[in-house]
């Protein structure tokens, strides 16, 4: 682990640009100082260093004899902060102008910019949070939707760090008990009960299972739900994009083969990002630009997480695409969308809704955007968000994902060992990678080279 860093750093907070207001913060142990010889109180002759920690201090910037700006100070001190340093928050105008003279005046008098994610990098080094979280303080400012927000918070909050380092703890006593046991090997003496071992093993993998599962929903419902949106040619699949988005974003012609490359959109419906992709209509032709069209448009259903099967109402030979695609893609989450509803008669309409009735379709009419919030509720429903709803540990970051999968792999190798009766010397390894691969998660393991890669990603300031 890196050692921790002495000096003072300091960035803009707040977005750069042109706003009301700029914050500007500053971490370290030197940084309420710094801050005072520069600062005068609009009240007093105030000592910044002298005040209570959390309170805030309204007056003037000063260089020398040149007010730079009116701000409001805010003082945390150490351990009781974000960075578990001394941090100084300086609330000034939002002035491009005035933000950069002040960052100015503070370089030159002891401070130094910080690096991408410096501050949360302290937070970690700190023990003001541990890795696990850490990374989710960039995924909740990356968060765009409802779920992707909730997902962040949730593990912000701690809840899968907590659940990690409470089976990490559980299976390093045992660990150590075996461990004791190799070195009284000459003894024979058995420390550790290996049926409470083995329960422990079990209960262990049965956790890892369950969040590795997880991914599969944490990851898109973070990244977006991609939705491809599939059919013959001019059965209505830019129309319903356009109904969906609320506005043209895709070309509506009646020639067949207008589509012919992939159009994406995003939408949130209830909280959660849609991916939708128009594709181009599937039919036989010999036009060789359309047939690489349809050749992404097989591309994008293998790639989609659901899959939206329009047909025309009025032909009744197409109900049988649902079949020859549930059979294609036998793991695909497909809607069936009866669309163009609108030029039936009352009768024909009927007609359909009997013949369909125990099945899952949906009856809708593009052009006049009847049957769309039906089709959204269930997009939601498909979207299976239960686990978040009811406030379940989601695995939505890929790292977290491989060094699960690792640990299980681990654990798989010391349940067979003991199911065979092998002596405890011969998986004491596989204990010791499980353990090394849970501690990456929480940062309890952790390398110089991993911390820089989590924390590039960070923007300034954060």
């Amino acid at each position: 682990m890196p050692k921790h860093n002495d000096d003072t750093i300091i960035a803009l907070t707040t977005a750069s640009g042109v706003g009301a207001v700029a914050i500007i913060r500053i971490s370290g142990n030197e940084a309420i100082t710094i801050v005072n010889k520069h600062f005068k109180s609009k009240f007093s002759t105030k000592d910044l260093s002298k005040t209570k920690s959390h309170t805030i201090h309204l007056g003037n910037i000063i260089d020398n004899d040149r007010i730079l700006d009116e701000v409001l100070v805010s003082i945390f001190k150490n351990p009781k902060s974000y960075t578990g340093e001394d941090v100084v928050e300086i609330n000034c105008h939002g002035s491009v102008y005035i933000q950069q003279e002040i960052i100015q005046l503070f370089l030159k008098n002891g401070c130094r910019n910080a690096n991408a994610g410096e501050f949360t990098l302290r937070a970690f080094l700190n023990g003001k949070m541990d890795l696990s979280q850490a990374e989710s303080v960039a995924d909740l400012i990356a968060s765009d939707s409802e779920a992707s927000h909730q997902i962040a918070l949730q593990q912000m909050r701690g809840g899968f760090a907590n659940e990690i380092q409470t089976l990490r703890q559980e299976l390093l006593n045992f660990a150590s008990l075996i461990e004791l046991e190799l070195d009284f090997a000459e003894e024979d003496v058995q420390f550790a009960d290996k049926t409470q071992f083995t329960n422990l093993v079990t209960k262990i993998v049965t956790v890892l299972k369950r969040l590795i599962d997880s991914f599969a929903i944490g990851n898109v419902l973070k990244n977006g739900i991609p939705v491809a949106i599939v059919g013959e040619p001019n059965v209505g699949k830019s129309t319903l994009l356009n109904a969906l988005l609320n506005e043209e974003r895709a070309i509506v012609s009646n020639i067949a083969g207008t589509t012919r490359d992939a159009i994406e959109d995003e939408l949130t419906i209830n909280g959660v990002n849609f991916r939708f992709i128009d594709t181009a209509g599937i039919r036989e032709t010999t036009d060789f630009v359309e047939n690489i069209g349809i050749k992404k448009t097989f591309e994008n259903i293998e790639k989609a997480q659901l899959v939206l099967l329009l047909i025309d109402a009025s032909k009744e030979q197409e109900a049988k695409q649902f079949d020859e695609l549930q059979e294609k893609y036998p793991d695909k989450k497909i809607l069936t969308l009866l669309n163009k509803v609108d030029l039936l008669s009352n009768e024909a309409l009927e007609k359909l809704h009997t013949t369909y009735l125990k099945s899952n379709t949906i009856f809708i009419s593009s052009k006049e955007k009847t049957g769309i919030n039906q089709l959204k509720a269930a997009l939601t429903k498909l979207a299976n968000i239960g686990a978040l709803s009811n406030n379940q540990t989601i695995v939505s970051n890929s790292r977290h994902f491989e060094a699960l999968n690792n640990a299980l792999i681990a654990l798989k190798d010391v349940q067979s060992a003991i199911d065979q009766n092998i002596s405890s010397d011969l998986f004491a390894t596989d204990i010791r990678n499980a353990l090394h691969h849970l501690g990456l998660i929480s940062g309890e393991v952790t390398t110089e080279d991993l911390l820089g890669n989590i924390f590039a990603n960070f923007c300034i300031g954060k």
